[in-house]
C-alpha cells in the first residue's frame, strides 16, 4: 500500500473582500488567525487550515466550497443562527424549518448557508 501524503490539511476559499471575509470567518465561525500575507489569510480549522485568498473579481458557484461533519446537527445550526446565519432553503427538497435536509435513509443530515461572498458552506451529520 502506497504511504498516504502528510502534513496539515488546507482547505482553499476565494473572496471579493477580505476584510469581509475575514470578519466573518473570525467573528461568526470563530476561527483564529494564524498567519497574513500580502496574498491572503490563514485561519485554524479543526486540524486544518483555511486559506482565504481576496480575488477582486470573484464569483461564487452554486456547490459547496466548504463542510463541517457535526456531532449534533440541530444544536450546531440553532448555535450558527444565533450568530446570525441564515440557512439556505432549496425548493422541492423538503428541508425542515431549520434548513435541514434529511437524506431517505434517515441517517444522514445537511444544512447549507452562505459566506458574505456567496461562497456555499455546509454543516452535515452523518
Amino acid at each position: 500500500m502506497m504511504k498516504p501524503v502528510t502534513g496539515t490539511p488546507v482547505a482553499f476559499v476565494n473572496v471579493s473582500d477580505r476584510e469581509r471575509a475575514l470578519a466573518f470567518y473570525q467573528g461568526v465561525l470563530g476561527f483564529t488567525l494564524r498567519s497574513s500575507d500580502a496574498f491572503g489569510d490563514f485561519l485554524q480549522l479543526d486540524g486544518a487550515l483555511l486559506r482565504v485568498t481576496a480575488l477582486p473579481d470573484h464569483k461564487a458557484h452554486a456547490h459547496p466550497v466548504l463542510g463541517w461533519n457535526v456531532a449534533d446537527i440541530v444544536t450546531t445550526a440553532a448555535v450558527l443562527r444565533e450568530r446570525g446565519i441564515s440557512f439556505t432553503i432549496y425548493d422541492g427538497i423538503g428541508q425542515d424549518e431549520l434548513g435541514i435536509w434529511t437524506a431517505p435513509d434517515g441517517q444522514a443530515k445537511v444544512a447549507w448557508f452562505s459566506d458574505p461572498d456567496g461562497n456555499v458552506l455546509s454543516i452535515s451529520q452523518a
